[in-house]
């Protein structure tokens, strides 16, 4: 059975920093390129990166170039984001996703992924 369990702190506060982790199973995982994006509530949906299946392969939105590093272990079937010097407007729900390496980009700009996680809910408030 497919699965993605995203999880991480919910709570955060401005200047500080995130990191998420996406633990999956059910799938050949290192095969895959998995992304992360997130989602403002009333807003649509963004990327924030990916990662392919080789680790040291990575693509991140302009917007967040510099704060976000996405990594992987694939021993472990795990994803991680981790994201720095957070601000207010980093509140949302981040979901890990996966798609098959053939032409894993285009298909993360188009959010033409195979695998959804459920989404976890990050609040970044004072």
């Amino acid at each position: 059975q497919l699965q993605f369990v995203e999880s991480g702190v919910g709570l955060l506060h401005p200047g500080g920093s995130l990191i998420l982790s996406c633990a999956a199973s059910g799938f050949t995982f290192d095969v895959y390129a998995i992304a992360w994006y997130r989602q403002v509530p009333g807003k649509e949906r963004e990327g924030v990166g990916c990662v392919g299946n080789d680790p040291y392969i990575t693509y991140y939105t302009d917007s967040l170039e510099g704060r976000v590093t996405i990594s992987r272990d694939n021993a472990k079937a795990t994803v991680y984001l981790q994201l720095n010097f957070l601000e207010p407007e980093d509140t949302a729900v981040y979901y890990c996703a996966a798609v098959n390496i053939r032409g894993f980009l285009a298909k993360y700009y188009n959010f033409n992924m195979d695998y959804w996680g459920k989404g976890t809910r990050v609040n970044v408030c004072s």
